[in-house]
């Protein structure tokens, strides 16, 4: 740190992707500007219902989801490895955000992450497949071909002018990020904007050809999700992003539409390498903030914090 399923086939997800109306993810973010709306909604509780109740919080899904839109989650599943390992989203929190883009008349849910393992192995052992069985028309896959790729140009760009992202995310009205929080070897901490790489074809240059901080804020300018909901039930605190390592367990749900102040948020949830740190101490964060991406001073926010 710097100072600091369901299976479907290829045919079918082709299909799928090809009848997506397309847009740009470049728009504004959806941030709130009514007095009685919060920056951030912090819940603490097991993950299922603190997810539930975080979703309330934020105005309900359906300020996100439309009746008949097709919608894009992205957890972290690139590691074969269970819930408790700190390295994937909880699948908890997945399956508790799908049902709730189906109750609100998503036509949809597509669960998707380039995974960095072998597809099949982390969806079976992330438990995000088996908690998402359940759920009619949600669909949990492990994407590793290029073709389901598309690349874009990215207008905003300081290092990055074009980028091959995830052709469902482009095609789909509605991304909602999962990420989890953990540690990471590279930039310190990987949480949302870190997250968005599993978007993205071509991660190897991100670490071996640019600088990844400045990739990152390239690519945040690009892809928007409409929600995110931060998974800090648990937090790797070192040995990440695979692991293993240490895992404490902060016991909270993190939401808001702001990507930067909700990873710096999650900063403070823990100790990283046995230190505590500030959002503005992670430089992928604070380059984010100074690219007008989003807020990363805590006390410049409005908070709610409940229970589950």
């Amino acid at each position: 740190m710097k100072n600091f399923g369901r299976k479907i086939s290829r045919r079918d997800f082709l299909k799928s992707a090809a009848a997506g109306a397309a847009l740009t993810l470049a728009g504004k973010p959806v941030f709130s500007t009514a007095k009685d709306e919060y920056n951030l909604v912090i819940i603490s509780g097991d993950p299922a219902p603190a997810t539930r109740r975080a979703l309330e919080a934020m105005g309900g899904i359906s300020r996100f989801v439309k009746k008949g839109q097709r919608v894009v989650l992205k957890p972290n599943m690139s590691f074969p490895r269970p819930p408790e390992s700190g390295c994937n989203t909880h699948p908890q929190v997945v399956a508790t955000v799908a049902q709730a883009c189906l109750e609100a008349g998503a036509q949809q849910v597509m669960v998707m992450d380039h995974t960095l393992s072998r597809p099949e192995l982390c969806l079976e052992r992330s438990g995000i497949r088996q908690a998402c069985k359940p759920l009619k028309n949600v669909h949990v896959i492990g994407i590793e071909e290029r073709k389901f790729f598309r690349e874009i140009k990215i207008p905003q760009g300081k290092i990055l002018d074009h980028v091959e992202v995830l052709k469902e995310v482009l095609e789909s009205p509605v991304l909602i990020s999962l990420p989890v929080t953990k540690s990471h070897s590279a930039t310190g901490v990987s949480m949302g904007i870190k997250g968005l790489m599993g978007l993205i074809w071509d991660r190897k240059s991100f670490h071996d050809k640019y600088n990844i901080n400045q990739a990152l804020a390239d690519l945040a300018t690009v892809i928007k999700p409409r929600l995110i909901i931060l998974d800090a039930s648990r937090a790797l605190v070192n040995g990440g992003p695979g692991g293993p390592g240490e895992v404490q367990k902060p016991n909270l749900i993190i939401a808001g539409v702001d990507p930067v102040a909700v990873d710096s948020y999650g900063v403070t949830v823990a100790p990283w390498y046995g230190q505590n740190f500030k959002g503005r101490q992670v430089e992928h964060l604070l380059v984010a903030h100074q690219r007008g991406l989003g807020k990363i001073d805590l006390d410049q926010l409005r908070i709610f914090k409940g229970k589950a």
